[in-house]
């Protein structure tokens, strides 16, 4: 490169190759760190910050009043994004629509689009505002959590990343089209994303494999069955990964013909156009690609989605379905590469680096929360100790005010009798007079002992990392209370990732088990139907001093959990029980089937099937000293083949029940000495697995509970 100075000035001399492969450089590393590429700690892209920032900035909040999508992209283009205004809007709608993103951060009102690929109404016709999960995101804000920069005029200040206590990144995944790179992140199941946030927390040794017990596989917002683990474990392993995924479909006798059959598809896979669907296999069927089909309609409504297939007569219609899954997007790959920005570099990551990078950065912003609420407890209680000399001083400092000739020579002759700093003396100027009174004194006092409670509390925390990671758990715990919900994919295992569940066949099965700890699994067929008044026939042999304890009709797939009285919960599903030939045998030890202590006797046997999973949200434990306790069912989900502690119990307190819940069910508790006690489930706080139970009973000395039960009657 060479310059010489012209008429013009300075002219540069430079080859052109070399031109356009610094320019081109720039521009590839402009679109990747400022346009297509996810960050990695909060899961946005600059331009989806920067209409979040926006919303909040303009009051779009969640329970106020909705605001013209139009004037948003005014504020988004004028202040932070000067870019088109379509590619503003088009990302606001993107961020409202939830069949595109799972948990959705913009509130649109309007019409935002449609799963057939209909465009939404122009800008000015919309309205929108914040979803209750999009202030999760931005909780914390103005605490100084995070870093800013100025924008591209250099005259207002704007987040680099947002506080992000939703791990956004995973749970609404990303896609982008960079240069020379792109990014295809799926979503994620925010229960499952939490459960794996605090597994990580606990285990920081633990790989992405040992990660994929919380979480499977991707959730995605249309629903659908993902066909085998192997391309999600891939991609969480490597970074990348073919995740194929299937329509839900069901076969069904036609309403007015029961001798015809029809296919109907209530969800699709992820990103399939519904319209473009139909299309297809109404083509596919006029040009005899796929035989048997005689009609395809769309009928779906607001509620639900609803595409029919009606077959002719005589086909079979497993068949058709599976031509369907082969030759249209019925079945659908989703080609994950799952790519974000760390330090501003663009890195293929792992699930353990996406949660490991989530995890480093929420400890930054509680640690800067806290130095910044420190620093706000610590300037008050300076404050307030200047307050507290003045109160104490009172006559002093009035006559001292009064005798000053101005309000400089009062602050002076304060600063210097009382050897208080300015900010004390001004404080002290300000105060008003109601404050003398001598209930105003009093709160002034409690305030002040307050902060130092507070500001003790925030030095041991700021001193202490694990007390970091302990309020890292607990408000990502909170997160998932409050905002998770349960799956819509389901797993499937496909031919090549055949797993035992799918080699047994689901079967009605006979559970007991005595009060000695013998269990028993017979087929329910055992049992002849008699006539009313019979004798019955003998189910199982028992000795006089071990009665049957438990007895449940389950399904062979259904997973049995056992409780204990130390609190410990272990896990088996129904068909890896060992099936009795006979009705009179005893059956086995208990201890020989799950690994129980020595020490430990079965207190409770629950079934959990799919069926309660849909019914039930919670799980009700009672103990014999009246102590009870409320978690999510979704928390004993995934149980280590040696147990997991389900209960912090004291002393020589044991756990006596367990039952199933749901909202607004009533909790009673009946103790050995006849007294008993009806409450509300919902009166209980929901608690993480490990911690111990709340009060529901208080006994009298020497009585105990005996028995607890849940209902809605």
């Amino acid at each position: 490169m060479t310059s010489s100075k012209s008429e013009f000035g300075f002219i540069k001399t430079t080859s052109i190759v070399d031109e356009m492969r610094s320019s081109y450089l720039d521009y590839a590393m402009s679109v990747i760190v400022s346009r297509a590429l996810p960050d990695a700690r909060d899961g946005l892209k600059p331009v989806q910050r920067r209409i979040l920032y926006a919303m909040h900035d303009l009051g779009m909040r969640p329970g106020t009043g909705y605001k013209k999508s139009a004037r948003l992209v005014g504020e988004v283009l004028g202040k932070w994004h000067p870019h088109g205004d379509l590619a503003v809007y088009e990302a606001m709608v993107r961020l409202a629509q939830d069949f595109t993103v799972r948990m959705p951060l913009v509130d649109g009102q309007g019409n935002f689009g449609s799963i057939d690929n209909d465009p939404p109404a122009a800008m000015r016709y919309t309205e929108a505002r914040l979803t209750r999960v999009a202030e999760v995101m931005l909780a914390n804000l103005d605490q100084e959590t995070v870093d800013w920069s100025l924008n591209f005029d250099d005259t207002l200040r704007e987040p680099v990343v947002l506080p992000a206590r939703l791990p956004n990144l995973l749970v609404n995944g990303a896609s982008g089209i960079a240069v020379g790179m792109a990014t295809n992140i799926p979503p994620h199941n925010l229960r499952e994303v939490c459960n794996a946030v605090n597994a990580l927390i606990d285990n920081p040794e633990a790989t992405s494999e040992d990660l994929m017990k919380y979480v499977r596989a991707p959730d995605f917002p249309t629903g659908g069955t993902i066909m085998g683990t192997s391309g999600a474990r891939e991609a969480y392993t490597t970074g990348k990964g073919q995740i194929v995924v299937r329509a839900v479909a069901e076969v069904e006798e036609m309403p007015r013909n029961v001798n015809r059959m029809q296919i109907v598809v209530t969800e699709l896979p992820y990103q399939v156009n519904k319209a473009g669907l139909v299309e297809k296999i109404a083509t596919l069927a006029k040009n005899r690609r796929i035989e048997g089909v005689s009609e395809v309609r769309d009928e779906s409504d607001r509620d639900g989605m609803r595409v029919v297939i009606e077959l002719r007569g005589g086909v079979q219609p497993q068949v058709v379905l599976n031509n369907l899954y082969k030759q249209t997007p019925l079945q659908s790959s989703f080609s994950a590469n799952m790519l974000a920005l760390i330090d501003d570099i663009p890195r293929v990551i792992t699930l353990k680096i996406a949660l490991q990078q989530y995890i480093k950065f929420r400890q930054q912003v509680v640690r800067r929360r806290s130095e910044f609420e420190l620093k706000k407890a610590e300037e008050r209680a300076h404050i307030l100790a200047g307050l507290r000399i003045a109160l104490s001083n009172l006559d002093e400092v009035i006559k001292l005010i009064r005798n000053s000739q101005d309000v400089e020579n009062a602050r002076i002759e304060l600063m210097a009798t009382f050897d208080l700093d300015q900010p004390q003396a001004q404080a002290i100027l300000d105060m008003q007079l109601r404050r003398l009174a001598a209930l105003e004194r009093e709160k002034l006092e409690q305030e002040y002992q307050q902060l130092q409670e507070t500001i003790k509390g925030l030095q041991e925390l700021l001193g202490d990392e694990s007390k970091i990671l302990d309020v890292i758990k607990d408000e990502t715990e909170e997160v998932k209370s409050k905002h998770g919900d349960k799956r819509r994919t389901s797993i499937s295992h496909d031919a090549y990732d055949l797993s035992r569940e799918e080699l047994e066949a689901h079967e009605q099965i006979v559970i007991t088990l005595s009060q000695g700890g013998y269990l028993k699994r017979i087929q329910s067929n055992t049992f002849r139907r008699q006539h009313r008044g019979g004798r019955g026939v003998s189910g199982m042999n028992t000795r006089d001093d071990d009665p049957v304890k438990e007895l449940m009709v389950v399904d062979s797939h259904d997973k049995l959990m056992f409780f204990t009285n130390k609190g410990r919960v272990l896990s088996k599903i129904g068909y890896e029980l060992r099936a009795d030939q006979s009705r009179n045998t005893r059956g086995v030890p208990v201890a020989n089937i799950i690994n129980v202590w020595d020490t430990e006797s079965i207190s409770a046997l629950i079934n959990i099937g799919k069926k309660q999973y849909e019914d039930y949200e919670y799980l009700v434990l009672g103990t014999r000293q009246g102590r009870v306790k409320r978690i999510n069912l979704d928390d004993v989900e995934h149980i280590r083949p040696s147990g997991l502690i389900i209960m912090n119990l004291k002393g020589d307190d044991e756990l006596v029940s367990v039952k199933l819940a749901k909202q607004k069910d009533d909790i009673i508790f009946i103790s050995e000495q006849g007294m008993g006690i009806r409450f509300s489930v919902d009166d209980l706080p929901v608690r993480r697995r490990t911690a111990g139970g709340v009060k529901g009973m208080s006994l009298r000395t020497g009585d105990r509970v005996v028995s607890m039960d849940v209902g809605n009657d």
